[in-house]
């Protein structure tokens, strides 16, 4: 497999720093997510960081490789908060990298981030947003919710608003300001606002759905989200479905807008607001450095004693969007068709816990956990038990298991993108078959190399299952080429170069 060590990858490198430089000559860059690149933990009296989790904290960290910024996050731990208070604000944050990366912690009221989160951005917009309402029994929109809105989400998005503009004022020049995902769907209107002259991009990580989803939304509610998002310069998605979808959103549902589907824009109120689609993928050379690691290479040897002739992974958070119960009915079916594999084949699953304080999110965990006790009591014998069960928060022991595997079964309900349907193939040593579904936004690039599957079919992905098991080492290799290649030639380093030249041609 082809690595990003060699010249055209320092080339790459190199132009995106050039234009990096030359977006921030005379500009300060802000970074504003939920989620930042470091959490921090207390254990008697110190305070240690570890790397934040979640894709979105990926990318943060490793865009310090690129360009120096000023990362706005959440004070999400016991420890953040101890930082926030005897650090100051903002403070060098531990985190490798090229350039400085400085962090600044929002710290809000423990009530007005539970409204903010646990009930209005998860499950209500992360449930919207992933097409996940029985639409006959969806929620029911309550004084709780419309609470969590006014005294949450508005409150904690104001916060955040609050923060960036403070910076900007400190740094005393103009600020190009990066807003990540659905947790923070009003701040770019609140910084329009104070900070006229900004340079406002919003990336949204999440699916993006037509019209007919968000019309469900009390209208005062979409309304103050479609306007903040049609204050900024560029609003950005992962696929060009989901920005075709957010034009249509616009065009049905927010009035005085005028949508420009040729040139993908949108005029409102005097702003006119670009509508983009930036695949996000992962930083290879940094993902293939780290498996050359001591430690990644000691999480393998450990794991080598419980594999099999045949190896199925799974890396997910353990939540309902990302449809792990299907994944392991269809193993279930599998094993009953297929006897012969019994004691051949095991099933690694490296499932993170997930907002573990919404009740949907418990429900869901007991009944994966009721699935996987069922299948290793039916099915099990001896030493060998068909699913072996990692719950943790561990990435390099992920991607351990991620090397090893023959088969990667990726196959959520709808997905933004996928990071691990990229992280697995570029890692893998044993020629990995991809069980793909289709409802990924990854599935649109990495199409040609895939076994795709519907993520409701549980025939359908017990056979897909079965024929990448058994699938010849030639097919195996050129389908696992076939992905790296995709994956190299559009890596992180294309995701944040496109960006960046959209912004300098704004900027110009």
């Amino acid at each position: 497999m082809q690595t990003l060590q060699g010249p055209e990858s320092r080339e790459s490198d190199r132009r995106l720093e050039s234009l990096a430089q030359q977006l921030l000559r005379d500009r300060t860059l802000l970074v504003a997510s939920n989620r930042g690149p470091v959490e921090h933990h207390l254990s008697q009296n110190t305070v240690q960081a570890v790397r934040g989790t979640g894709g979105v904290a990926t990318i943060l960290e490793s865009l310090a490789r690129y360009v120096p910024y000023t990362c706005i996050a959440s004070a999400l731990t016991e420890g953040d908060r101890h930082v926030a208070r005897s650090a100051g604000s903002p403070y060098l944050a531990p985190v490798e990298g090229k350039h400085p990366l400085r962090l600044r912690y929002v710290v809000s009221p423990r009530t007005a981030y539970q409204r903010y989160y646990n009930i209005f951005s998860n499950p209500f917009l992360w449930f919207l947003q992933h097409t996940m309402w029985d639409l006959p029994y969806s929620p029911n929109i309550d004084d709780n919710l419309h609470a969590a809105w006014e005294r949450g989400y508005a409150a904690v998005n104001a916060s955040f608003a609050e923060a960036i503009t403070s910076e900007a004022v400190s740094e005393r020049r103009t600020p190009v300001v990066l807003l990540h995902d659905y947790h923070l769907y009003l701040t770019g209107g609140m910084v329009r606002r104070s900070l006229p002259d900004a340079l406002i991009q919003h990336f949204i990580h999440i699916p993006w759905p037509g019209p007919r989803y968000w019309a469900m939304m009390p209208p005062y509610m979409r309304n103050a989200i479609l306007e903040s998002l049609c204050a900024c310069n560029i609003v950005g998605f992962q696929t060009p479905r989901d920005a075709g979808n957010f034009l249509l959103t616009c065009q049905d549902l927010l009035p005085e807008a005028d949508v420009d589907y040729a040139d993908r824009a949108i005029h409102f109120r005097g702003n006119t607001v670009r509508v983009r689609h930036y695949p996000v993928s992962i930083d290879v050379s940094a993902l293939q450095e780290l498996v050359q690691t001591p430690d990644l290479q000691s999480y393998q040897q450990r794991l080598l004693p419980i594999t099999r002739e045949k190896t199925i992974v799974r890396v997910d958070r353990l939540e309902p969007s990302k449809n792990v119960l299907r994944g392991f009915l269809a193993y279930e079916v599998l094993l009953g068709r297929h006897p012969e594999l019994h004691g051949e084949v095991t099933f690694l699953a490296f499932l993170m816990p997930s907002r573990t304080d919404i009740r949907e999110y418990q429900s869901y965990r007991n009944e994966v956990m009721d699935v996987i006790q069922r299948i290793n009591s039916n099915f099990g014998r001896g030493a060998w038990r068909p699913i072996r069960l990692f719950y943790q928060e561990n990435f390099p022991h992920a991607i351990a298991g991620l090397s090893l595997a023959d088969v990667l079964l990726v196959n959520p309900v709808v997905d933004g993108m996928n990071l691990v349907a990229k992280e697995g193939p570029t890692v893998s040593r044993r020629n990995v078959v991809l069980v793909l579904s289709v409802t990924t936004g990854a599935y649109g690039e990495l199409a040609p190399g895939v076994l795709p599957v519907s993520p409701v079919d549980i025939e359908g992905t017990a056979q897909a299952l079965y024929e990448a098991l058994v699938m010849p080492q030639d097919e195996r290799a050129r389908r696992k080429q076939t992905l790296c290649d995709i994956i190299e030639q559009a890596d992180q380093t294309r995701w944040v170069t496109s960006q960046v030249e959209d912004l300098i041609a704004l900027a110009r």
